[in-house]
């Protein structure tokens, strides 16, 4: 049996509210024109009702243009006195660098956490530790280069995230370019995230296509992030739900895989 429920319409909170431009109004229509095909992540409002804060996992991105990431992140803001309203949004390739963007709009760190438990787990408590770096983005250090999203939608096929970053730390100056790479397993239970570090972007975008040796790991990172990270947690009222899982598994669908999908599946 076919399951047909789909997410319900997310609550944008603009009921009496006009978009503060015409062209507010139609880029706004255009980015949530599928929105009943958004899977709600994390959402925030602020107390006086001017920002809002959303998070989904957009199903509909498995038919887009290959590669496209599949988060979708929003910032409402409402001139409560005019009665209009603005919006900025952000495409992203991982739940954390969604959850990043959210935060650098100001919304509050602990309120771009998941709340449900549902779909995948990190593996292991490297994948959480690297998962709190890209949430966090210490210093600025990591500038999101490139990204591909690789998922075929159906199941028994996993899926994988490439995000390729810059990262400014001086400890990461003989390798700059460090490719993270988010393998969701075969069954859906589970995911890791592993960082190749590399010289050169070129480097870097030749080895996902070749994949002839093991990704180039870079150097785990070093206790006292992870010490920190825990810390947060801990103080935060939501207190073990800070890794953002993975959506449930994709819907299956009787869509082929692209030809590019399969390519580059096959070249493991």
């Amino acid at each position: 049996m076919t399951d047909t429920h789909k997410p319900q319409a997310p609550d944008y909170r603009i009921d009496g509210f006009d978009a503060a431009t015409e062209g507010i109004e139609e880029d706004f229509f255009s980015v949530t024109l599928a929105d009943d095909m958004f899977v709600p992540l994390a959402e925030h409002h602020s107390d006086d009702g001017r920002d809002t804060y959303l998070l989904f996992y957009d199903q509909t991105a498995i038919w887009d243009v290959p590669g496209t990431a599949e988060y979708v992140a929003f910032h409402l803001t409402r001139d409560v006195e005019q009665r209009t309203f603005d919006f900025e949004y952000e495409r992203a390739p991982t739940g954390p660098l969604a959850q990043n963007w959210l935060i650098r709009q100001g919304c509050p760190p602990e309120a771009t956490t998941q709340t449900s438990n549902h779909g995948p787990r990190p593996a292991d408590a490297l994948t959480s530790r690297l998962e709190d770096l890209l949430r966090t983005n210490p210093d600025g250090r990591y500038e999101v280069i490139d990204h591909h999203t690789d998922n075929p939608g159906f199941y028994d096929f996993g899926t994988e995230v490439r995000t390729l970053v810059h990262d400014s730390h001086p400890d990461s100056a003989h390798a700059p370019y460090r490719l993270f790479l988010e393998e969701t397993a075969r069954d859906f239970r589970s995911y890791t995230v592993r960082e190749g570090a590399f010289a050169s972007a070129e480097a870097a975008h030749d080895w996902a296509m070749d994949r002839s040796t093991p990704l180039p790991l870079a150097t785990a990172p070093k206790s006292t992030v992870a010490h920190r990270a825990q810390a947060a947690r801990t103080r935060s009222p939501r207190a073990g739900t800070a890794g953002l899982a993975v959506p449930p598994a994709p819907v299956a669908t009787s869509r082929p895989a692209s030809p590019s999908v399969r390519s580059h599946r096959g070249s493991r």
